[in-house]
């Protein structure tokens, strides 16, 4: 029976601008959900432990840490699955690696809609002379016109240069101080959504390199995958950073939020 999402690890931080350590994360994210210390099931009653919901392709190996290559590496390995009209999860990583992820989408779809769960907007131009830093994804991702719509929520670091950039770009925030408008989300076109886990609050959430406080708390960053309306295609979950992880906690949230949004991909598109 063919599978409908396919996940896939994506093991590259070398665009990390702080700390890096994501690179690590695919396999603990594994671990942890397949933990016996919780189940197979998502809250829709989906039992991710049978056969034909989906399948895990292992990890990308990389041969050595030249940005451009890596991400051509990327691009290709994503373009093939979806060639095969396979749905996909993947798992970083730094936020760098969602660019090539996004372009290979771009490639087979006319036009996508994008919903970005983070702290950061990640729309630099060129951080620390590098246009293809972990905080610079979207700025590439909508220069080249190709997203209908990029929403971005749990925001909480915009200064001058990226407030410009959205503006140039036209895109839609979701500070975190303001979420009223979550709740009637409503996209038109297929959806790809880019989860950067600190996008939640510290306290939920605390192996990433970036601590933001005031962040989402993991019922709501669950309740955003759920609940907008919507068909969703594929998604990354990106910037979990186990140097930095207590006790487990964050694979083990990391772990649930992939377990939600196959069962999200299953249902939006069996």
């Amino acid at each position: 029976m063919k599978q409908s999402v396919k996940v896939l690890g994506v093991p590259d931080d070398i665009n990390s601008s702080f700390m890096r350590g994501p690179s690590a994360a695919p396999p603990i994210i594994r671990e942890a959900l397949y933990s016996d210390s919780s189940i197979l099931f998502s809250e829709s009653g989906l039992n991710l432990d049978q056969d034909g919901i989906w399948e895990d392709l292992g990890d990308i190996e990389f041969s050595g840490e030249v940005a451009v290559e890596n991400f051509n590496k990327i691009k290709t390995f994503v373009k093939d699955v979806l060639a095969s009209d396979q749905k996909l999860v993947s798992l970083g990583g730094d936020h760098s690696v969602s660019w090539p992820i996004l372009d290979a989408h771009f490639d087979i779809w006319d036009t996508l809609d994008i919903l970005h769960i983070d702290a950061h907007p990640d729309l630099y131009d060129n951080l620390l002379d590098n246009k293809l830093s972990h905080a610079s994804p979207f700025a590439r991702i909508m220069e080249t016109g190709r997203a209908n719509r990029l929403v971005q929520v749990g925001i909480r670091t915009l200064n001058s240069h990226q407030r410009e950039q959205a503006e140039k770009f036209g895109v839609e925030i979701h500070h975190m101080r303001n979420l009223e408008g979550l709740s009637t989300m409503s996209f038109s076109k297929p959806v790809y959504c880019s989860i950067d886990i600190d996008a939640l609050d510290p306290a939920y959430a605390p192996g990433v390199s970036h601590f933001e406080p005031g962040g989402l708390s993991t019922r709501q960053l669950i309740d955003c995958i759920n609940g907008f309306k919507g068909r969703l295609i594929g998604a990354d979950i990106v910037e979990y950073n186990p140097k930095r992880d207590f006790h487990n906690l964050t694979a083990m949230v990391a772990a649930k939020i992939l377990k939600e949004v196959i069962a999200r991909i299953h249902c939006d598109n069996c």
